[in-house]
């Protein structure tokens, strides 16, 4: 004990010296690799009650600013009784749409969280959410087939209707994780709807890439690998046809081939049918989406789908692609070959969470990746301000065809698309550190073995 004690002091006297005024340290009178350096983020291993403590934070937030409730726009009175739903209902105004496609992602970050932790209230915030929705939509189904007008339709038009994938995909995945996990969601009526659309009604190229018609006809955004894949993967689970599966490993493929540069390790974010060349903006958030697909498809993609050797090499080769671009912040910028665009916190917190989960799960070398997983973390936790709302992330982005576009989007923190990411980081780090020992080496940041 006494050795212990005796080291313990003689650290914290090299230090206290190390941190004295450096202009009067040299080579001969001080240790200088000791100097602590000047990082603008904190630097170290997390501890998991921090992260918890952070989580704790968002979903106290979320759970006050995103209620479940029905008004009726005219009377401003509260809606209890689901049969008087009618065209002038509306969902009660909070902070966030309960009902988009960034919400759909805090839904399954949600149950991630409550899995990471243990404590159930996060599964809770989805299911009551999810069921709230799912118990309303055959009488938003009724109101829009009475009203020929889709603007007139309802809040819930777009999962009754959908008119693209950011309509009802990562919804449509939330509600099958969450009936996969077991509970009671009576959502065939969404379900149906949602893969009825992606599989047969959505625009494609003539090879069947998934498309937009708009900023150009036939144009493919990076985004959309999200918005309608993993959902088609997570249906191959739920009802064991492997025709989903199969459909989401081609259009993983189909979107690779076409917009993956290999010399960068990354993805444009657009590419237009007919242009001999496309638009090289390698948007972060975008990014984000297709490595968070890759993830989420072999989460559930059977061990003997070939496809599954495939989308594994994908999944490295673009981690390894991002590993170049992390700032010595622990960010990531908008533009991520672009050091001057400014960094974002949504992207990094996919990043981080993918990373961590590739780890998690053995597919990539864990020594080498953990700690920019670590640093990817503390970074995003700076942005999770004492309210428990998400700061520094970029608002909804369509496609552009110049830098400007890119390097002046806002950013808000009622950007809904940091939050679900940042959830899923904080669950995902939590993993990490409970199933790894970290240390400090010689100042830095190392896997223990």
């Amino acid at each position: 004990m006494k050795i212990k004690l005796l080291i313990a002091a003689l650290f914290l006297t090299i230090n206290a010296f190390a941190q004295r005024n450096v202009t009067n340290a040299n080579d001969s009178n001080t240790p200088l690799h000791l100097l602590q350096p000047d990082y603008p983020v904190p630097y170290g291993i997390p501890k998991v009650e921090d992260v918890k403590s952070s989580l704790n934070r968002i979903y106290e937030y979320l759970n006050t600013v995103t209620p479940t409730a029905f008004v009726d726009t005219k009377t401003g009175e509260e809606i209890t009784d689901l049969s008087k739903i009618n065209s002038t209902t509306a969902l009660k105004k909070g902070d966030y749409r309960i009902v988009s496609y960034e919400w759909g992602v805090t839904y399954a970050a949600m149950l991630a969280a409550a899995k990471a932790t243990g404590d159930d209230k996060y599964k809770k915030y989805s299911i009551d959410r999810l069921k709230f929705i799912s118990n309303a939509a055959p009488y938003f189904k009724k109101t829009s087939e009475e009203h020929a007008d889709w603007a007139t339709a309802g809040p819930l038009r777009g999962l009754i209707a959908p008119k693209a994938l950011d309509d009802c995909g990562a919804m449509c995945t939330a509600i099958l994780k969450t009936k996969m996990g077991g509970d009671e969601l009576d959502a065939k009526l969404l379900i149906d709807t949602h893969i009825d659309y992606i599989m047969k009604k959505e625009h494609r190229l003539k090879d069947g890439t998934l498309a937009r018609m708009r900023p150009q006809a036939d144009a493919l955004w990076l985004d959309d690998m999200f918005m309608g894949v993993p959902t088609l993967a997570n249906m191959g689970k739920f009802n064991g046809d492997k025709k989903y599966y199969d459909e989401a490993v081609k259009q993983i493929q189909l979107f690779h081939n076409k917009m993956f540069n290999k010399e960068k390790g990354v993805y444009m974010h657009g590419w237009i049918q007919g242009m001999t060349e496309h638009p090289q903006f390698h948007w972060a958030r975008a990014n984000g989406w297709a490595i968070l697909t890759k993830i989420e498809v072999l989460d559930v993609l059977p061990e003997n789908h070939p496809g599954r050797p495939i989308i594994l090499k994908m999944l490295k080769d673009h981690i390894r692609g991002l590993a170049k671009y992390q700032s010595g912040s622990g960010f990531w910028h908008q533009l991520l070959d672009k050091e001057d665009s400014y960094l974002e916190t949504s992207a990094t917190a996919i990043y981080t969470y993918c990373i961590a989960h590739a780890i998690n799960k053995g597919w990539i070398d864990k020594m080498a990746y953990s700690p920019m997983v670590m640093l990817g973390w503390n970074a995003v936790s700076t942005k999770i301000n004492e309210k428990g709302q998400v700061e520094g992330t970029c608002v909804g982005t369509g496609m552009g065809f110049d830098p400007a576009f890119y390097y002046h989007r806002p950013v808000s923190p009622f950007a809904a698309h940091g939050y679900g990411p940042t959830i899923f980081a904080a669950s995902e780090v939590i993993n990490l550190l409970n199933n790894n020992k970290f240390e400090i080496n010689d100042s830095s940041v190392q896997l223990k073995k």
